[in-house]
């Protein structure tokens, strides 16, 4: 495949990524702030984000099958969920947390088991689209072509 047309690829890949809300303008935000002299750093917090998550969500795993739950302790883990995935600009993800902390307000069981499995559906998939974005980076910058700048504007 030739350049341009990766790119382009690229191009309307990342759109569908905004447009089915799995990102928002604070994934933009974080693309600006990468240069010639720091070419992979949207790939090395992202990939701090998704070890962290790994971490955060056996956590609340764990969490939430004590016999007595802990609400105080699961919803500091959700409350950190949402601060990293907001910072990356994974809206879905921090959507899912903000449901989340509702139940952990109300120490509704039930519904903390139920969020757990919502959040790690949303964190998974933005995990595999996220991958898939910077495998096709990957593919267009060995090619010799850059990465095109997005804007929202569509």
């Amino acid at each position: 495949m030739e350049v341009g047309q990766m790119q382009r690829q690229w191009v309307d890949y990342t759109k569908s990524l905004f447009l089915e809300g799995f990102l928002d303008g604070q994934f933009l935000q974080l693309q600006q702030l990468q240069d010639e002299s720091n070419p992979d750093f949207v790939v090395e917090v992202v990939s701090l984000f998704f070890e962290d998550s790994e971490k955060l969500l056996n956590d609340l795993t764990r969490a939430l099958e004590q016999p007595t739950v802990d609400f105080k302790r699961v919803d500091a883990h959700v409350h950190q969920f949402k601060g990293s995935s907001s910072s990356i600009g994974a809206q879905r993800v921090k959507n899912a947390c903000i449901a989340f902390r509702n139940f952990c307000e109300e120490k509704n069981t039930e519904g903390c088991v139920r969020c757990v499995q919502q959040v790690k559906h949303e964190y998974y998939l933005v995990k595999s689209k996220l991958e898939t974005l910077f495998a096709l980076e990957q593919q267009i910058m060995a090619a010799g072509g850059s990465i095109p700048m997005l804007e929202l504007n569509f």
